[in-house]
């Protein structure tokens, strides 16, 4: 039985420690730069050999997360980084962006990469690009299911791939595709790719179906998922082979790392003492329930069920619920349905009723100041200190426990205890004569490179001398040098060569043994360097740079709407996502369009209607997520046989381009010259669109280090918020569980979701059920034209959404007439009301110098 690795998070020195004393044999945390919690207190780079020489004396294994995107700018410092953290003896790197993977492979081969969840693995495709760049490791996309983890392992095996494989097992769920989600850029130009998420899922909105309000009584949170608890799952996951098992939660404190770290850790002992899993018991449930929870379940890992995965009821943590409200009693005693066992102390909140469909429900609540038994299941308390108002309150109220501080100073102490460095293992061998020095040699000591063991030679301070009694023998010897506790050595071998009794005094023995301890400290791997603060290296990067942003296949100007050199002019692309919008262009002078299709069944009759319209042609694109069990919905797209295909994940790439001209899609995160000549070169592909995270001034830069007319800017769109495997057609448009007894009610219905500030956003579902939702008003890049074409830019994508035939007709005519410089990109923006901004910010559009 090979048993998963556990591995908690840290996201300062108290969590850290904690981890490490209730079990991990693993942590990740990230440092100050380039990690997706930068809301976390972190650590600072110069801190990086003193962590992991801690670390690593405790036998626990250390991953810094540089899993955000990063920028063309950015990228000497973060080459700076990779080799700081080689330097400090870091396990591994986890990385989200293709550029970043590169980078490490090339500065630093001996340092492991892992794919961060952030590269939306799903498949084993997915998993096969990741060991292309070099990963030693994937973390899987946490919307697999264990039945799409075996068969994930299957295909592997398949393919002769042989990959450790890391899954979430606890802690918050986001709703959205890790790496996938816009929604903090659009609305709040901050970017989850960046490690400065929103949480915009956890706030409410309002369902709108066929363009009425839908009441859904207390279910406002649609998009918030219950956290995520996997415990009773291990021997699944264990049977399954799969290597890591990773806990959510690098923002959270010492206390809670210390809890869910201890509660999974107690669950993997059982497997390795060979004991039958166990049913997760109330105590245990409820200890994680208080620990931090939005309520718990096995998210998407056992299975999909879009009607548990969102109650939609609130967002935010409040520990188990025990029970409801029914009445306050005439002398002030509240009376409480409930089986759960009370004390005073605990922490209380009722949920107050009527508050309205955008706003958080009203709480009421204290600390128990008394409790009494009351027959039928009932208690009374009081709730104090000071007078709590239960007036808006009703019988059936629900009622939560928030708090236990016994179980907390239980948790205090589990996160506070020390944890002692382990002992290894050390062999000894001594010499000396008499009228000499005693000379005293490593011969082996745990763990340490022995190059570095053989140089050490220590001498003994005064000279042998003649034993009268008390010569130096075995047993002596080892007795004073054995004496290793309070360090991380034991001995466990001495090996003497002294010629006749001979005798040394016994201070002279400690002080050989002190310097031993010293001496072997001083060759720890990362010691030496944690002594002095570690400066940061500013190393010219700029030739490798460049060698690694040059791909070698760099094909002229081709596919949708190219020309043939790179001054050619300006041309529009447009995505369409329905046949009526792609009948309407047929007269329309844009260079190609793409047809994106919810419906395999139209695929080639849009080939045909398009065929022979445009100088690019008619392109086709596929969904954004293929998982295990999904490799089949390409075969439309092969068999509809277009010009080209718009590309957007790893299986798409794959099959794809083999066949035709292809494009890859803003979903392949492509953020700087590394992972734009990677896709280039290695997929061959036309061109790549730029992520959606780049303002103008990045997005400028990309496009300098890329070869002539190789990157196309999305103009205009309505940004894509939420991907998401849930689908809340089914959630609460139907009474089904997933596809198969939902009914399709995304086939029947045009549903909105309206957000605290009355934006209403679109909301569809694709081929495989998945969700997007869009931002309900466009942004357009048209302001940002005159600079990005003078930059060399040549292939603008428009992007409709849900335009009529004539609207199609008027956006295209508006971009085309900007293209051509007839009108300005912002008289554009203004006279349709659009908001003009290219990806996270408006970047140099703020001043508006230079555009227009």
């Amino acid at each position: 039985m090979t048993i998963p690795e556990l591995l908690a998070p840290a996201g300062n020195w108290q969590a850290l420690r904690a981890a490490v004393a209730n079990g991990a044999d693993a942590v990740y945390f990230g440092v100050e730069t380039f990690n997706a919690r930068m809301r976390a207190a972190n650590f600072e780079q110069e801190e990086l050999p003193e962590l992991m020489h801690w670390l690593h004396r405790r036998g626990v294994k250390g991953f810094l997360t540089v899993n955000v995107l990063v920028f063309s700018d950015e990228l000497v410092e973060a080459a700076s980084l990779i080799r700081a953290a080689a330097a400090a003896h870091v396990d591994a790197l986890i990385v989200q962006d293709v550029g970043l993977a590169r980078l490490a492979r090339r500065l630093a081969p001996e340092l492991a990469v892992h794919g961060s969840t952030q590269m939306s693995i799903t498949s084993a495709a997915g998993v096969a690009m990741a060991a292309e760049l070099g990963c030693a490791r994937v973390v899987l996309a946490r919307e697999l299911t264990l039945t799409d983890l075996g068969r994930l392992q299957n295909q592997l095996q398949q393919r002769q791939l042989a990959m450790p494989l890391e899954v979430f097992v606890h802690g918050a769920l986001c709703v959205a595709y890790s790496g996938q989600c816009l929604t903090s850029e659009a609305l709040g130009q901050r970017s989850a790719n960046r490690g400065e998420c929103a949480q915009a899922c956890r706030l409410p909105y309002q369902l709108i179906v066929d363009g009425e309000e839908r009441d859904l009584q207390d279910q406002r949170y649609l998009l918030s998922p219950q956290d995520l608890s996997a415990w009773e799952l291990l021997p699944q996951l264990e049977q399954i082979g799969i290597a890591s098992l990773k806990i959510e939660g690098r923002l959270k404190d010492a206390t809670y790392v210390a809890a869910v770290t201890d509660a999974y850790r107690q669950g993997l002992d059982r497997l390795v003492e060979g004991l039958p899993s166990a049913p997760q018991s109330a105590e245990q449930k409820r200890s994680l329930e208080l620990s931090f929870s939005r309520g718990l379940s096995t998210g998407w890992l056992g299975g999909l069920d879009h009607q548990a995965l969102v109650h939609g009821r609130w967002s935010k943590k409040r520990g188990p619920q025990i029970g409801a409200f029914e009445r306050l009693s005439a002398d002030g005693w509240w009376i409480i349905q409930t089986q759960a066992e009370l004390k005073p102390g605990d922490g209380l909140v009722f949920e107050a009723p009527g508050y309205g469909p955008l706003e958080a429900p009203a709480e009421i609540g204290g600390r128990l100041m008394a409790v009494q038994q009351r027959p039928m299941g009932r208690l009374a308390v009081r709730l104090g200190p000071g007078r709590i108002e239960a007036r808006g309150l009703s019988a059936g109220s629900p009622c939560w426990l928030t708090s236990d501080p016994a179980l907390e100073g239980q948790w205090q102490r589990m996160a506070g205890q020390a944890t002692p460095e382990c002992s290894r293992g050390l062999r000894l061998r001594l010499q000396g004569r008499l009228g000499e020095p005693l000379e005293l040699r490593v011969e082996w000591a745990e763990g340490l490179d022995p190059a570095a063991t053989e140089q050490i030679k220590l001498l003994s301070a005064s000279v042998l001398q003649a034993a009268s009694e008390q010569a130096l023998d075995t047993s002596r010897l080892q007795a004073q040098l054995g004496r290793l506790g309070g360090t991380s050595w034991k001995l466990e071998g001495l090996e003497p060569a002294l010629e006749g009794a001979l005798f040394l005094p016994i201070a002279q023995l400690n002080k050989l043994r002190r310097e031993l301890v010293e001496a072997l400290a001083a060759i720890e791997p990362g010691q030496s360097d944690s002594q002095a603060p570690l400066a940061r290296d500013t190393t010219d990067f700029t030739e490798l740079l460049q060698s690694l942003s040059r791909p070698a296949h760099a094909s002229p100007l081709s596919g949708p709407g190219s020309g043939t050199a790179v001054n050619s002019e300006p041309q529009l692309v447009v995505l369409v996502r329905s046949l009526e919008q792609l009948k309407a262009l047929r007269d329309q002078p844009v260079a190609s369009v793409i047809a994106d299709l919810d419906q395999p069944a139209e695929l080639r009759e849009a080939v045909a209607i398009g065929r022979g319209c445009w100088p690019g042609g008619i392109w086709l694109a596929g969904a954004r997520i293929t998982r295990t069990d999904e490799r089949w919905t390409l075969d439309p797209l092969v068999r509809a046989a277009p010009d080209g295909y718009l590309v957007r994940n790893a299986d798409q790439l794959e099959v794809l381009t083999p066949l035709a001209p292809c494009c890859g899609d803003f979903s392949l995160n492509i953020a700087n010259a590394l992972s734009a000549a990677w896709f280039l070169d290695h997929w061959k592909l036309q061109r790549i669109t730029a992520s959606y995270d780049l303002d103008l001034k990045q997005m400028l830069a990309l496009v300098r280090g890329c070869p002539p007319g190789q990157v196309e800017v999305t103009a205009h769109q309505h940004m894509p918020l939420f991907h998401m495997e849930h689908c809340l057609f089914c959630a609460f448009l139907s009474d089904g569980h997933d596809h198969t007894d939902c009914g399709r009610p995304c086939e029947k219905h045009r549903v909105l979701l309206r957000d605290r500030s009355g934006s209403e956003h679109p909301l569809r579902a694709d081929l495989g059920c998945r969700n997007t939702l869009f931002n309900g008003r466009a942004q357009t890049a048209a302001e940002a034209l005159p600079q990005l074409m003078r930059a060399g830019v040549r292939q603008f994508r428009i992007e409709l959404l849900q335009e009529s035939a004539a609207e199609s007709q008027h956006r295209v005519q508006q971009y085309s007439a900007a293209l051509r410089g007839e009108i300005s990109g912002r008289s554009l923006w203004q006279q349709e009301q659009l908001d003009s901004r290219l990806g996270v910010t408006r970047g140099s559009l703020k001043s508006g110098r230079g555009v227009g």
